[in-house]
């Protein structure tokens, strides 16, 4: 991968081969259907696939299902998944994607760099429970909506993970009027004005 951070450049030769992989096929098909901005191509490993790994360093042990909604270009989800094909074999993930262009790039990743991942080109709204032990989202929508999507999904005691920019304490706030909640701040590794969010028990209000 180009410019490898720490927080890639710690897993096997194995694993770093697949993401390399990865990057050229979302290179490939990202002037045809706009995975990330153009901008943040040069930018690769830290704004995309560093970013997403550290949240699986936040992976509960032992963790069975791990839900990706959203997943576009497949951040943080497929990177998760990429890294735990070598460190946590036994997790399930599905990638949650209901643009049929985006998911069939997701499905294309997957099978070139022969990892398993279970891909659903459908809105969240309209799955049934996953029970997810761990759930992620990325620049998908609001916190507050993000807890809408979640509630149906996470198991009694999963946790979901949100990375969130410098206006996470305003959407903490406006979250509070709609969910009861537990939350956890972890400070972002690849933007000391970013955060990621491991949120539990979450309860209407």
């Amino acid at each position: 991968m180009t410019g490898s951070n720490n927080t890639i450049s710690d897993v096997s030769r194995e694993t770093l081969e697949r993401l390399t992989i990865y990057e050229t096929l979302l290179k490939k098909w990202n002037p045809a259907i706009n995975l990330v901005s153009k901008s943040s191509l040069a930018e690769m490993s830290t704004r995309h696939f560093s970013d997403s790994a550290q949240l699986f360093k936040l992976m509960p042990h032992d963790s069975k299902v791990w839900m990706d909604i959203g997943s576009g270009g497949g951040f943080p989800g497929l990177v998760c998944a990429i890294i735990a094909a070598e460190l946590s074999p036994k997790t399930e993930f599905h990638l949650v994607e209901s643009d049929v262009r985006k998911a069939t790039f997701l499905r294309s990743v997957a099978r070139e760099v022969n990892v398993s991942v279970s891909v659903h080109s459908e809105r969240i709204e309209k799955m049934t429970p996953a029970y997810a032990d761990v759930l992620s989202a990325r620049a998908l929508a609001p916190l507050d909506k993000l807890l809408d999507f979640s509630k149906p999904h996470l198991s009694k005691d999963g946790i979901a993970l949100f990375p969130k920019g410098e206006n996470y304490n305003f959407e903490l706030d406006q979250a509070r009027k709609i969910w009861k909640f537990e939350c956890e701040e972890h400070e972002s590794t690849t933007d000391s004005k970013s955060v990621v969010l491991g949120i539990r028990n979450i309860e209407r209000v």
